[in-house]
């Protein structure tokens, strides 16, 4: 049994068996009961999981909000049959076809809307962003007027406190 998984010639099921009876000599963690041992060693700093197949990790990016996604694919499709169109006319015009002059108008035509398409990406992400706020960056003036709104209401609170009840009560003397 062992000279075919030396060999490479054991079939899955005989190298996973064989894996099994040498478990703890490939890793030190494994337990009679556990999954078979794994044949590959984990990149260095990192340790197998044996109870996940897979790990989910935060995207770098955010996703696009639903309707600049849409926009977003719309144009891509716009542009790929634009493109498609433009090589059909180029490669008519080559041959000499009949269907050169149509092709040429109709990828013309396939240009301007695809021009239209990426714009619409772009109003569409502006619109978006104007309508559920934009994140604040550090040199914001929007960001400068919250601050001096925030100082301004603190200001005024003990204010208001003092002309409502005249400082603190006792509950000893009313």
């Amino acid at each position: 049994m062992g000279s075919d998984v030396v060999k490479g010639t054991a079939g899955p099921g005989r190298a996973l068996a064989r894996e099994a009876a040498d478990g703890p000599a490939q890793d030190p963690r494994w337990r009679p009961g556990d999954a078979p041992a794994p044949s590959r060693r984990a990149p260095e700093g990192r340790q197998w999981d044996r109870t996940q197949l897979w790990k989910d990790e935060p995207a770098r990016k955010r996703r696009l909000p639903d309707p600049v996604r849409t926009a977003a694919v719309r144009a891509v499709l716009i542009v790929a049959v634009t493109l498609v169109q433009a090589m059909t006319a180029f490669l008519c015009t080559m041959a000499g076809s009949w269907l050169a002059f149509p092709m040429v108008l109709s990828s013309i035509a396939s240009t301007v809307v695809a021009t239209w398409a990426v714009l619409d990406v772009w109003v569409t992400r502006q619109v978006w962003n104007q309508r559920h706020g934009v994140v604040s960056a550090p040199s914001s003036s929007a960001r400068q007027r919250r601050r001096e709104r925030r100082r301004a209401r603190r200001e005024a609170r003990p204010a208001r406190i003092r002309e409502a009840g005249g400082g603190p009560r006792r509950l000893s003397h009313p």
